[in-house]
């Protein structure tokens, strides 16, 4: 029986499976043997650190880190949160990076071949460190659906990308944030693959009146924890 809040373990009750079989790719991409642990290291356990060096004012703001001759299309959002512990602490200078299909529901990336409209205007990738209170703050456009041909008529839920690290490289953690009342989400292999109906639900953001500004844009609300029984699942 394994103990979900020691660091590095898994709770599989609330963690999707490597195979899933409604989510066809994991068919062959799960491991068809048991897994083989590896002792961990000093330099793993306390190390790479991440600082400030590399983050840069308008990392966090998908609107404009990468304009160049317009503000790119779309209903611009802006998401926030807490990035904790397993015991509710928050994390401070964890790093936060995020990707994302644009407005249309398409990324840049040559393998992204979807018959929908690219964005000069929007990259889709940004970055933040959190504050002293574990706090984090992205300015974005709301991405849109996307086929991905997993099924008959299959459209992945709007969603976005996140990809945390915490005070090491060993609690790195990829997850994906969806937007409330979005009826995909019953018709998603990905998301339903997470055995714990209310670990799905904490996949989906909350709409944040006081984060929304006035006729501009959005707020949304998505913490995420770290380790723990409240674990925020993988993607």
């Amino acid at each position: 029986m394994t103990e979900p809040n020691q660091p590095g373990v898994l709770d599989w009750s609330i963690q999707p499976p490597y195979l899933y079989p409604p989510y066809a790719s994991t068919v062959k991409r799960a491991p068809h043997e048991p897994l083989i642990p590896l002792p961990q290291t000093l330099s793993e356990l306390t190390g790479p650190v991440y600082g400030t060096g590399d983050i840069r004012p308008l990392d966090n703001d998908l609107t404009r880190n990468a304009v160049r001759n317009g503000q790119p299309i779309g209903e611009r959002i802006i998401v926030v949160g807490r990035v904790l512990d397993e015991t509710g602490r928050p994390i401070p200078n964890a790093l936060v990076e995020v990707w994302q299909a644009n407005a249309c529901g398409r990324y840049i990336h040559k393998n992204d071949q979807h018959d929908a409209p690219l964005d000069p205007n929007f990259t889709g990738t940004g970055r933040v460190l959190t504050d002293q209170n574990g706090e984090y703050r992205f300015t974005t456009i709301k991405p849109g659906a996307y086929p991905w041909r997993n099924h008959l008529n299959a459209w992945r839920p709007p969603h976005i990308h996140f990809s945390l690290f915490g005070v090491n490289f060993l609690s790195r953690l990829v997850t994906q944030m969806y937007f409330p009342g979005d009826p995909l989400l019953a018709l998603d292999p990905i998301y339903n693959g997470i055995p714990d109906e209310n670990a799905r639900q904490r996949l989906i953001s909350s709409y944040a009146h006081d984060i929304t500004t006035p006729e501009w844009a959005l707020g949304y609300r998505f913490d995420i924890v770290l380790a723990g029984s409240r674990q925020t699942p993988f993607e």
